[in-house]
């Protein structure tokens, strides 16, 4: 739409003779600003710049193109309609000038002037056009007003916390204003309701079993025009209203706007904080008694992240030592295995023992960094198989283990990791149960649950895995309150007390149960409930020695602070045909760089003093962005928040090679997009 620009000035359109001078001159005289155009195409320029109206002869425009004039005056706002004062030879009606119809259809508000004319002729016409164009100027100042108005009231009406709304009453079967409906409402008028919108609907459809309260209340506001503020419970659904309603004039309209908010929560607050002032001392015994047990819970809760801190930093520098030792194992792994059968053995048997070793670390990490749980099928019969010696070996000599696994293949959905670390918590409390020794039993068995349990369980298929010993057992009161978090009956310094909460947590969050039976002198039952996964378990794979991948000889630059770990990395990588370079720290690995040294990849350890790995990359990175870089680490597990690959301690030659590979299929992929592009 044309924003047609404020102006009081006239524009003359008179091509032939000294028409345009007169007029214009004339106008001048009477106080009227004028402007001369030349042709139809200063004229429409100039209507761009603004006019009051338009002076112009026959004979400018009886045999121009009127087109781009119709269509400059169709796109006039809608307050605006500007003036013509047509000069004609021959009048303005249909029997004298026939041409007349066709001006009036494209100039619109038009006044023919028949010449020859009075001069004081067009100063009247030309006044009477300039104050019609002020109206329009003072109708479109009222317009954006108006909108304004409404631009102001629509705000308020959507951003308002309040509900808000208007009622129109209508007659119904039961008598003049008998009913109304709901006409407008604003979008928290839901959210304080509970109850949604339902324009156009009668109060009477719509809650037939309140609608006397409410009509009989809210019509009363609109007979006698007197607001009213008042509280309500409304619906079924509990909800208590603080409502104000007002009558919306003129009263003929015979609507009424509500303003309401949900105030249930704060009548509940002052009802409960009622009940506070009555029993203020028995609350603060109980205050007081829950803060000392907070205390109690906070000072454990900050040993265990001191542990959770001293765990992380032990398997850090476990991490440090292992990878030396696994990446030699494996190097002479594969020169001399195929050679020596007996050295083979032993080499495996030690790479085991390394593995398991990394795996007992990663327990540790999870430990310190609480981890999310990585659910898949496992195996649970295999999980037993693959926990054995480590179950024999914690709980000692004198407690035999017996395994009982039902016929048939039982997999359940769990974190094989987290549920490893459960029953070995199980294991180690059955041991502790038996002081002198005794008979410890870890049994799996299949069962489906038909209905819903007390205790949460929901219908489905599940696998229940249950640990029992033959140890002394525990009274009611202990029982109870086994699983609460901080609650141990060991010794000071033998226990945190979170075992089997840990175990209950781990339930839950899988989404089976935990359960709890014992009798003095008898033994203890912990039975693990775990939902039965619907895909199959991935069969455990005979260890064998990985295949390494083929890479072309690469130039690499090796940055690690600790010279074991950095050395017998170097090792690996030159066996395999590469040319390493190495640096012993962030500082020392730019100064090589800056002197000229030309590398494929970069390697480096992520904590090193004085300059991270982190930062040594973002540095090299600013002269070489394509430059792929591989952080190794030895905390988290290789789950660093960075967004560089990365390759966690320990690792075998296979696993740092396969890490180089991923590495520069990256970098080529991104060379080839770039190329592309």
């Amino acid at each position: 739409m044309k924003r047609t620009t404020l102006s009081e000035r006239a524009l003359v359109l008179a091509p032939h003779g000294r028409d345009a001078l007169i007029a214009a001159a004339m106008l001048r005289e009477s106080g009227i600003e004028a402007a001369v155009c030349a042709g139809l195409a200063s004229l429409l320029a100039e209507l761009d710049a603004g006019a009051a109206f338009v002076v112009m002869t026959e004979e400018a425009i009886s045999a121009a193109d009127l087109h781009p004039l119709a269509n400059w005056l169709g796109d006039q706002e809608e307050w605006s309609d500007l003036p013509f004062i047509l000069l004609t030879s021959r009048g303005g009606g249909l029997e004298r000038n026939p041409a007349a119809v066709r001006y009036l259809d494209v100039l619109g508000n038009v006044t023919f002037l028949e010449r020859p004319f009075h001069p004081t002729t067009l100063v009247s016409l030309a006044r009477s056009a300039l104050r019609g164009r002020r109206r329009q100027y003072e109708a479109r100042s009222r317009l954006e007003d108006l909108r304004e108005s409404e631009l102001r009231y629509r705000t308020l009406f959507d951003t308002m916390d309040e509900g808000f709304c208007v009622i129109r009453f209508i007659d119904g079967p039961e008598g003049p204003l008998s009913d109304y409906v709901l006409v407008q409402a604003n979008p928290a008028y839901e959210r304080h309701t509970g109850e949604r919108q339902q324009l156009g609907r009668t109060l009477r459809q719509r809650f037939p079993g309140e609608a006397d309260f409410w009509i009989e209340r809210h019509r009363s506001v609109l007979l006698t025009g007197k607001p009213e503020r008042f509280e309500a419970e409304i619906g079924h659904n509990g909800r208590l209203l603080e409502m104000a309603s007002f009558r919306i004039e003129p009263a003929e309209r015979n609507e009424v706007a509500l303003i309401f908010q949900d105030v249930t929560a704060r009548k509940q607050a002052e009802r409960e904080l009622r009940d506070l002032n009555e029993t203020l001392e028995k609350r603060v015994e109980e205050a007081v008694h829950e803060r000392a047990v907070a205390t109690a819970q906070l000072h454990e809760a900050q040993k265990l992240e001191m542990i959770g801190q001293l765990t992380g930093g032990v398997a850090h520098d476990i991490n440090n030592l292992l990878t030396p030792i696994t990446g030699a194992l494996d190097v002479i792994n594969r020169r001399y295995a195929s050679s020596d059968p007996r050295a083979a053995r032993l080499l495996d048997g030690a790479l085991q023992s390394a593995e398991r070793a990394k795996i007992l670390v990663n327990r540790l990490l999870g430990f310190a960094r609480r981890q999310t749980l990585e659910t898949r099928a496992v195996d649970i019969g295999a999980l037993l198989d693959g926990m054995g010696d480590l179950v024999t070996s914690s709980v000692g000599a004198n407690v035999e283990v017996r395994t009982a696994v039902d016929g048939g293949r039982l997999t359940a959905l769990a974190d094989p990791n987290q549920l490893e670390l459960a029953i070995l918590n199980l294991c180690v409390n059955a041991r502790d149960a038996m002081p002198g020794g005794g008979r410890l039993t870890i049994s799996a068995s299949a069962l489906k649950c038909g209905q819903s349990t007390d205790d949460g369980l929901q219908p489905g298929e599940y696998i229940r895995l249950t640990v029992s010993d033959s140890g002394v057992g525990m009274d009611g009161p202990t029982l109870a309150r086994a699983v609460e978090p901080f609650f141990s009956t060991k010794g000071i310094g033998k226990g945190t007390g979170l075992g089997l909460s840990m175990v209950h947590g781990l339930a839950a969050q899988l989404g089976g149960k935990f359960e709890l039976s014992s009798t003095v002198g008898q033994g203890t039952r912990a039975a693990l409930y775990l939902p039965v996964a619907e895909q199959a378990a991935h069969p455990l794979k005979a260890r064998r020695s990985p295949q390494l991948t083929e890479l072309r000889p690469l130039d690499v630059l090796l940055v690690d602070d600790e010279d074991l770990v950095r050395k017998g990395t170097a090792e690996m990588l030159r066996e395999l045909g590469h040319q390493v370079h190495e640096a012993g720290g962030g500082a020392q690995a730019l100064a090589m760089l800056a002197e000229g040294l030309k590398i494929d990849a970069l390697i480096t350890d992520y904590v090193m003093p004085r300059m991270s790995g982190a930062e040594l990359a973002e540095r090299v990175q600013v002269d070489r962005p394509d430059l792929p870089i591989l952080v190794v680490t030895g905390y988290a597990g290789g789950d660093l928040q960075l967004s560089l690959p990365q390759l966690a301690k320990p690792f075998r030659q296979s696993d740092l090679v396969a890490a180089l590979a991923r590495l520069l299929r990256k970098a080529d992929a991104r060379s080839l997009a770039k190329a592309a592009v």
